[in-house]
């Protein structure tokens, strides 16, 4: 299977700069097993569940991983942190081979550097805050960061999406991308369906590099994906096992969801230790047609990029033709695409 595969054309008026109005009022498109489609509110979601079935939540939360650097010449420079390394150390992702001292916001001051890999394939770039306490870095990104909206969406971040860029029960910071099928569910739409009988179940996969990195080979199953760390209570995948014994469904939401459960249950993932009644660890798991599910019996995900790793495994999980037909019928009828676009229920 080659990347060509997964290859769409998608005019820009298509891609979605902001959010609907109300989170559960954007639209969503069913797409049963068979090829049917149906065309929905998001809030008409409950309808489609049965009581006892598991709905599964990403609870990450994406923090203002965006900064603006000043560089002694006066030029800017944009960086996304990607991940804490160490007390004061984040890897950053930026454009350009800058390195040096640098500032941001007010005049805080930061030290970039480069450094190669043990293979010495791969160049990364690490950001020092030399005057900001460690326990203060969070609490000044959330002061003078913007939200890392991707680069899609263009225009810049404002105060809005700090609260837009987010689901509603987002708990545990360490995202610096959204897992966004989860931003249509509002207070009320999750009380809908605990009333229902649905059971409500969270884990925490951090959205790193690995979801969202362009893939460069052109063979599909050459691609390798960046670990991201994941956590979920030691009782949920039992429960999970129970569920479906008795004929219950799990309905996953979000790719990054499905591949915290999936990689578990597959035995992608390297562990850590427990801690707090919870399994942890860090999951590569690349899910791609003909993977065979372990876990999920159901995806509510949006519309994804050509040629991504989400649309991969969206295809992997209903059928590349289904998702071929039906992005063409979305395309057709004005769905809105990526982070803050429309949904889809994906139906076996």
């Amino acid at each position: 299977m080659e990347i060509a595969d997964f290859d769409f054309c998608l005019p820009p008026e298509c891609i979605a700069l902001r959010p609907a109005d109300k989170r559960d009022q954007s639209r969503l498109l069913v797409l049963h097993s068979n090829g049917k489609t149906e065309h929905k509110s998001f809030s008409d979601i409950v309808s489609y569940f049965n009581t006892g079935d598991l709905l599964l939540l990403n609870n990450t939360k994406v923090f203002p991983a965006r900064i603006i650097c000043r560089k002694p010449s006066g030029g800017k420079l944009d960086l996304i942190l990607v991940k804490q390394t160490n007390d004061d150390v984040w890897e950053v992702l930026f454009k350009g081979q800058f390195s040096g001292k640098a500032t941001f916001g007010n005049n805080f001051n930061v030290e970039i550097w480069s450094e190669k890999n043990d293979a010495k394939t791969e160049t990364k770039r690490f950001l020092r805050f030399l005057d900001i306490e460690p326990s203060k870095i969070v609490k000044t990104l959330w002061e003078h960061g913007e939200m890392p909206l991707p680069p899609y969406i263009k225009r810049s971040p404002d105060s809005h999406d700090k609260e837009r860029y987010q689901t509603v029960y987002a708990e545990n910071e360490g995202s610096i991308a959204a897992p966004t099928a989860g931003m249509h569910f509002t207070d009320e739409l999750l009380a809908a369906l605990r009333s229902k009988g649905v059971v409500i179940r969270m884990l925490t996969l951090h959205v790193g590099t690995g979801t969202f990195t362009p893939i460069k080979t052109e063979v599909v199953s050459e691609h390798r994906m960046a670990p991201e760390y994941f956590e979920m209570d030691a009782s949920l995948p039992e429960e999970i096992i129970k569920a479906k014994q008795n004929n219950k469904r799990l309905i996953a939401t979000g790719t990054t969801a499905t591949r915290a459960i999936e990689g578990f249950m597959s035995g992608r993932f390297d562990a850590l230790g427990p801690a707090n009644g919870k399994v942890r660890g860090y999951t590569d798991i690349f899910i791609y047609p003909n993977y065979a599910f372990k876990a999920v019996d159901g995806l509510i995900t949006n519309f994804h990029l050509p040629k991504s790793t989400p649309l991969m495994l969206a295809s992997a999980f209903i059928g590349l033709k289904n998702i071929q037909k039906s992005y063409k019928e979305a395309l057709s009828g004005d769905y809105r695409f990526f982070s803050y676009g429309d949904a889809m229920l994906l139906l076996l």
